[in-house]
């Protein structure tokens, strides 16, 4: 592993990532083992980078009026564990013990309600740019450190727990980057 580490306290809070809690989340189901990562990406605008409208989703206070494309997410109550922004910043908006609203309507293998049992992490990017090495750098110490925490048995995409519904992280992503640098994953990196 790196020189970068995150470690995770026992209220599964990265201590050195910047706190900003969100309401979009729960408690997890009675005796549910953390197992899964879930990649995503994001923008807000549409393959805009920089600003708070991110935050702002996650944390209810977006307005849907101020740009054309946010008048679908009107009432939209959603949350991941944790953004990682284009130069490496880490925001933490839900506790990893609790359940983020990250997945929506998903299945790994067979197993339905993703949100249950992952951890989701949003990358600030779209599926049609590369994203940046402050990125990969902090997301592979950050899968490090939670794999050294939780059980967690494999890392995998958003759309490979929500086919034909969501691409990300997209086709830019560089899996093997982090296949290569992610030690404790027992069932693989990027699989589906």
């Amino acid at each position: 592993m790196g020189s970068l580490q995150f470690p995770v306290d026992a209220a599964g809070r990265v201590r050195r990532a910047r706190q900003i809690p969100s309401p979009n989340c729960d408690e997890r189901p009675p005796r549910t083992p953390i197992s899964l990562l879930v990649i995503h990406n994001i923008s807000l605008p549409p393959n805009q980078f920089g600003g708070d409208d991110i935050i702002r989703l996650f944390t209810n206070t977006l307005d849907p009026d101020s740009h054309p494309s946010y008048q679908g997410l009107r009432g939209l109550q959603v949350s991941a564990h944790f953004l990682i922004r284009r130069d490496g910043e880490l925001i933490q908006f839900v506790p990893c013990l609790q359940r983020a609203w990250h997945a929506g309507e998903s299945n790994w293998r067979g197993r339905p309600h993703c949100n249950a049992f992952s951890i989701g992490i949003e990358l600030e990017g779209c599926d049609t740019q590369p994203f940046e090495a402050a990125q990969y750098e902090v997301l592979v110490a950050l899968a490090n450190s939670l794999c050294d925490v939780y059980p967690i048995k494999a890392i995998t995409g958003h759309s490979n727990i929500a086919p034909g519904r969501k691409t990300d992280p997209g086709s830019c992503f560089d899996w093997a980057l982090v296949r290569e640098k992610v030690i404790d994953c027992p069932n693989g990196v990027g699989s589906g």
